[in-house]
């Protein structure tokens, strides 16, 4: 047996190498590996990513020793088997998986300020101003670094809470002290299992609270002084808010609210009605400071500076004047990144655009995936919690596409071309490269819009064909024009082009949304299938040989997938105010709220409803009298009890009992018991019943997991679940009172 499976035999007394088909099979695949060896640092960032991926999907705290003992494991296989090829691949994986964990967990670690645990009532506040945006829909915001809170000892104080005014907030800028009271809450969680977490966004943010006032701020006095680093901050903040006020003084309405977002990042007075056109269209990337627009000004500024620089012949003829463009081009990055709020977004594109410019300085080639990959890794590594923003992975996602497919277009296609140096041949070019472009973006960010947003934009193409020129050719360079004029108070020609353009880029969103079938709703696909598009993408853009090309068969498993997701049939909200069941034909009906309107349209979303929130009703799956509701699913009986008086007869007979008072009374029959306790505590709530009567659930909370940002709450005293209960239905509120907390 042993001898069937030698490489040798001998025969006639000598010995004999036989080329069996596994042996030619590893020689080959060894041969593929180390001819990518060139391009194994673009799969560095990568690793590092799935390491914090791993770190944020865990529904527990990872402890420092056990981070740390998987580190040092990582490093010990590498110093000890990393010198075959395949050793070597592997363990370098784990080495840049342990990395991405190792640097989530210190940044958690490092960001780790006070979260508020509870709501609070009216309570005095006073803090230094860092942010005033104002609001689409009328009032202010205002973020503060708080110095004082009623009620809460100042080792307990949020590092920073954001406060919503009813009325418009005048005379208050960035550094100045005010006082005033709100009402103040932890951040809110996620609406729906597996959705936007806002609670994570804001602990790395250091927002530890948020609220409404019930008072205007009055500026006042401070108690202490601010730090040197608060204080430029703050500078930098007004400079901000003065270049808001004057594009606002010479563009008014929702023309002057995209100027300022292109300008200063402040999207805040941009309407739902324009970031929906916007987003339908293709064309919401324009409305957030991203890779085009720094593309665009530190292009425009390199361009420019090279330009007059070249028109001294000594200095053309004798020095690097391509240096020191892209030096300064990289200097007028930085400073619009400093007036534009420092957004993650922005950051990211600052980096790529710094490093693309600094491959000038080096003498390297400018656009290289290697380069996408350095500023990839150097954002995973400052901030890894980047790796689950969508903003993050959309950006390179669209990216790597777009090198990827110009460095294989340039081996394969360049030689080929004919060089045509008239305008016409040129002009043709570039259009043909928008549309291109576009299509390779849209292609490469189309599995995260869909997971994240749960759209599908079937005509961006289009809108990018004719907005982009504009934005490239007259809206970017009129900005940048009209910075460099404001401190001379000269702006306005420059905004009054600014302006024209914007609303010419509006008006072609607009006719691309009347487009029958612009944009659809496709409903929630499952993680595997994303996790599955996303390793395809990746083999396909970052191998060179033609192996890559089997990336196409895990994209494809990826979409055969995606429509395989479980939806819920029963969604109950945060707050136990909204409960709908999926009706007859697999649409959700039932009991809404106008204070859970939100809430409910993140629901349709996910489900790939296009309804709206406030078009959703009873229609026919519940039925409902005056003291609770009964309706079938897969017929299971769900009753609703509104009334102590329905209580005893639906713990009866209920299969699953939704109760929005608190239960203090045996309830032997539900398979699924929540009351307004548990519901409280838990969060929204997704109700599967199978076919056979079989129920299970998950919460918010159970998705969210024990972490520093969702500290669960504690466990709510009750009767043991039935033996019949399935799935992850929590403990009720069985003699659960709210004086216990």
């Amino acid at each position: 047996m042993l001898g069937d499976l030698s490489d040798s035999e001998t025969q006639g007394g000598r010995s004999v190498q036989v080329d069996l088909p596994s042996r030619r099979w590893h020689l080959r695949l060894r041969e593929l590996i180390e001819a990518e060896r060139p391009g194994w640092f673009h799969w560095v960032p990568v690793f590092v990513g799935v390491g914090a991926l791993v770190y944020f999907a865990v529904p527990f705290e990872p402890s420092p020793l056990i981070v740390a003992a998987i580190v040092v494991a990582a490093f010990s296989l590498r110093l000890v088997g990393g010198g075959m090829t395949y050793a070597s691949v592997v363990t370098g994986v784990l080495v840049c998986c342990a990395i991405g964990l190792a640097v989530a967990k210190i940044r958690t670690e490092l960001v780790g300020a006070p979260v508020l645990i509870k709501k609070t009532g009216a309570v005095g506040v006073s803090g230094f101003v860092e942010v005033s945006e104002a609001r689409a829909k009328g009032g202010s915001r205002l973020t503060l670094r708080p110095v004082r809170i009623e009620t809460i000892l100042e080792p307990s104080l949020p590092k920073r809470i954001r406060v919503s005014f009813r009325q418009v907030v005048k005379g208050v800028v960035p550094g100045d002290y005010v006082s005033f009271t709100a009402k103040l809450s932890p951040p809110p969680r996620a609406s729906v299992p597996g959705g936007f977490d806002f609670s994570r966004y804001a602990y790395f943010r250091g927002i530890g609270a948020v609220g409404f006032a019930t008072t205007d701020p009055v500026p006042s006095a401070a108690p202490v002084g601010q730090s040197g680093m608060l204080a430029v901050l703050n500078a930098i903040a007004r400079v901000r808010l003065e270049i808001g006020n004057r594009v606002a003084e010479h563009l008014p309405g929702q023309t002057g609210a995209v100027a300022k977002a292109l300008l200063t990042g402040d999207r805040s007075g941009i309407s739902e009605e324009t970031n929906e056109i916007y987003r339908a269209s293709g064309l919401y990337h324009i409305l957030s400071i991203s890779g085009l627009h720094m593309a665009i000004m530190g292009g425009s500024i390199y361009v420019v500076l090279r330009f007059l620089l070249a028109l001294s012949p000594l200095m053309a003829l004798n020095l690097p004047i391509r240096k020191w463009a892209a030096a300064g081009a990289i200097g007028g990055a930085f400073g619009y990144l400093l007036i534009s709020g420092g957004s993650f977004a922005t950051l990211r594109s600052f980096v790529m655009i710094a490093i693309f410019f600094l491959s000038i300085l080096a003498d390297q080639p400018m656009i290289a995936l290697r380069n996408v990959a350095l500023a990839a890794l150097i954002i995973l590594l400052l901030f890894p919690e980047s790796v689950v923003d969508p903003g993050f992975q959309m950006s390179f996602a669209a990216v790597v596409a777009l090198v990827a497919s110009y460095e294989a277009l340039a081996r394969r296609t360049a030689p080929l071309l004919p060089r045509r140096d008239s305008w016409l041949w040129r002009v043709g070019g570039f259009f043909a490269a928008i549309v291109g472009s576009t299509a390779v973006a849209s292609a490469a960010v189309a599995p995260l819009g869909i997971y994240h947003f749960h759209q599908a934009q079937h005509f961006a193409v289009v809108a990018n064909f004719l907005a982009v020129p504009i934005c490239n050719f007259l809206v970017m360079p009129a900005a940048l024009v009209a910075l460099v004029l404001m401190p001379f108070g000269v702006e306005g020609l420059a905004l009054a082009a600014l302006g024209w353009g914007l609303e010419t880029m509006a008006l072609f969103a607009r006719w691309v949304t009347g487009f029958e079938g612009a944009v659809s709703r496709v409903p929630a696909m499952p993680a595997v299938a994303l996790g599955l598009m996303a390793a395809g993408g990746l083999w396909l853009c970052l191998l060179r040989h033609r192996w890559r090309l089997l990336g196409l068969i895990l994209i494809a498993l990826g979409v055969a997938v995606a429509p395989l997701g479980v939806r819920p049939d029963l969604l109950i909200g945060d707050k136990g105010r909204l409960i709908v069941l999926r009706d007859g034909e697999g649409r959700y009906s039932g009991l809404t709220s106008r204070f859970s309107r939100y809430e409910l349209s993140q629901w349709l979303a996910r489900d790939g409803d296009p309804r709206e929130a406030a078009e959703v009703g009873i229609d026919g799956v519940l039925r409902c009298d005056g003291v609770g509701c009964v309706g079938r699913r897969q017929g299971a009986l769900i009753a609703v009890a509104r009334h102590p008086a329905a209580l005893r007869e639906d713990c009866l007979r209920a299969d699953i009992l939704i109760s929005q008072i608190d239960v203090r009374l045996p309830c032997p029959n539900p398979t699924l018991l929540l009351d307004r306790a548990t519901v409280s505590a838990r969060g929204a709530i997704a109700v599967y019943i199978a076919g056979d009567g079989t129920v299970s659930s998950t919460s918010v909370t159970d998705s969210q997991g024990q972490r520093p940002w969702s500290p669960r709450p504690a466990t709510l005293p009750g009767r043991p679940k039935p033996p019949n209960s399935v799935g992850s239905s929590q403990p009720d509120g069985l003699g659960y009172r709210p004086d216990q907390d």
